[in-house]
């Protein structure tokens, strides 16, 4: 066929004008200074802001290496697959790709155009992302090629999202700190290595309150140098979003990824839980492993599964348990079973309810629910317990345990060696770095005491915990305790109590609580079995409004 020379014309100067490769959308950093403003007059003073956006990362790199997949996955898609995956469970989802409807590729990919969606959209961004893995796609594909007809375990093919003290091969592990902006590991850490020989896809990694909350005094939960500040997406800027597992709980809330893994020293798995509406277990120390992941206190430190339910919650628990010899409080434990969660019931179960928290309303109505299942609530006042030291314990623990990650774990490039080492970085450029100070890691600097010092001190005050629960389990005859949020978080975390966060409702102005439950050391099979029946009662976890 002969072109009219007109007609090729428009053809060569199409083709000419046409990018060689489609552009993404793109993120603009702007002023935030009214904002800032606006929350100067903040109530709660963490929440008063000193800065929103990151001054370090440009989070139009996230979704760089997806470029051209973003650009052929049309909002129509989106739409298709929307009801297919969002606020489902697992077992839903893996049904899907059973029947052919869903293939993880897809599943994958809607998670990632989902976060591009919202992170780069200013009236809806969290800042709930520090890195995301860029190869994350193609070993999706893998999992589709690979696929059997019987799965070997319910999280194969599954993106999970990981809180940023966690190591993952490709990406950084940062603790949302500059001067581990670089930290890229040499290996997965334990638990990540468990994920992925469940088949598991590591998406990416989550904001967090930097260096997990050990760093500042009185600065924002959720808040980080790389990261910037996490938004709660029940309230931005409105709501506290937690910490220090604070994207794991947002990322989780806004349905970014399938589940995520949290940390928590104290309250950090449970406090962001709460807030965020999700479903947080806090396991005993020892059933997860440490290894690769930064520490605060070797004594009390533990991962743990962050989810939209408790029947994900279980299986991701039991994809993370194993022993590893590396972690001197490891164990073998028991792996966790999922399959019988739907038949849970509350009738007979002897729960104690402190007196102080009887008084709150969402807990009022917890327990008529409970009551009328057949539960017996048993309201007590607490005895006093002595734990003035607690702090002293983080203390002594971080001055030991990080310089023992940073040269077991960490890229020794990275060429540090200490806590003194983080601040001198700091003190370089303290308004970009630190903007809300380094008092704790100061403080930390002045404590002289070695771990082996110390022991007699943290013998003491663990088994006061420890003793301060069983009296009351023993006098009560209970099996599980009643808390809410992180409330009774130091002093579980102390006796190496478990504790799990289920969804209970929301306060007049939308603010999420939790029904905490809390047992005895390796009861977590309790606890989930307790949060399932007490989920399938409340039925009380609704996404929230902009990410539905």
């Amino acid at each position: 066929m002969k072109l009219h020379p007109l007609t090729f014309l428009v053809w060569i100067l199409f083709l000419g004008c046409k990018p060689s490769t489609p552009q993404l959308n793109r993120w603009e950093p702007y002023d935030e200074t009214s904002e800032l403003i606006s929350n100067a007059e903040h109530p709660i003073s963490r929440m008063q802001y000193k800065r929103i956006q990151s001054k370090h990362t440009d989070r139009n790199s996230f979704f760089t290496p997806f470029q051209k997949d973003l650009v052929e996955f049309t909002q129509t898609d989106y739409e298709i697959l929307k009801p297919l995956i969002l606020e489902q469970d697992i077992p839903s989802i893996q049904k899907q790709v059973q029947q052919g409807h869903l293939t993880y590729e897809q599943l994958t990919l809607f998670y990632i155009y989902r976060m591009y969606r919202h992170e780069l959209e200013r009236s809806t961004f969290l800042n709930a992302l520090i890195s995301l893995n860029p190869l994350v796609l193609d070993q999706a594909r893998k999992c589709d090629k690979e696929r059997k007809e019987e799965l070997t375990h319910p999280l194969y093919g599954m993106p999970i999202l990981l809180k940023d003290n966690i190591d993952a091969v490709p990406m950084a592990t940062t603790a949302g700190a500059a001067v581990l902006s670089q930290n890229y590991p040499k290996e997965d850490a334990f638990i990540v290595k468990q994920l992925k020989n469940k088949g598991a896809l590591i998406l990416g990694k989550v904001n967090m309150s930097e260096w997990a909350y050990y760093f500042c005094q009185g600065c924002p939960l959720g808040f980080s140098a790389l990261g910037g500040q996490t938004l709660n997406p029940y309230g931005r800027k409105i709501f506290e979003t937690g910490g220090s597992s604070s994207g794991s709980g947002v990322a989780v809330a806004a349905n970014y990824a399938v589940a995520a893994i949290g940390t928590e020293t104290s309250g950090s798995i449970l406090s962001p839980s709460g807030k965020n509406s999700v479903v947080g277990l806090k396991p005993t120390v020892g059933t997860l492993s440490r290894s690769g992941i930064i520490p605060i206190s070797s004594s009390l430190d533990t991962a743990g599964p962050m989810t939209k339910n408790v029947i994900d919650n279980a299986i991701l628990m039991n994809a993370l348990q194993g022993e590893d010899a590396r972690d001197k409080y490891s164990f073998h434990s028991i792996p966790v079973r999922f399959n019988h969660l739907d038949s849970m019931r509350l009738k007979g179960k002897r729960l104690g309810l402190y007196r102080s928290f009887a008084e709150d309303s969402l807990m009022q109505n917890a327990v008529v629910k409970m009551k009328n299942a057949g539960a017996n609530i048993i309201v007590f006042d607490p005895p006093e317990v002595e734990i003035d030291q607690f702090r002293t314990l983080l203390d002594v623990d971080m001055r030991s345990d990080l310089p023992k990650y940073f040269n077991t774990f960490a890229n020794p490039n990275l060429e540090l060696d200490s806590i003194k080492d983080v601040v001198a970085f700091n003190l370089k450029n303290d308004t970009l770095h630190a903007p809300y100070g380094q008092e704790i890691f100061l403080g930390i600097l002045e404590e002289d005491r070695s771990q082996v010092e110390f022991e007699p001190q943290k013998k003491e005050l663990m088994q006061s915990a420890s003793t301060y629960f069983h009296k009351i389990i023993e006098k009560h005859d209970l099996d599980a305790l009643l808390s809410i949020d992180n409330n009774s978080a130091r002093n579980a975390a102390a006796a190496h109590f478990p504790a799990l966060g289920v969804p209970m409702g929301y306060t007049v102005n939308g603010l999420p609580k939790n029904l905490t439950f809390i047992a005895p050391p390796q009861q977590e099979q309790l606890l989930l079995e307790l949060g399932a029946a007490f989920e399938r009662l409340s039925k009380s976890r609704k996404p929230p409004v902009l990410f539905q």
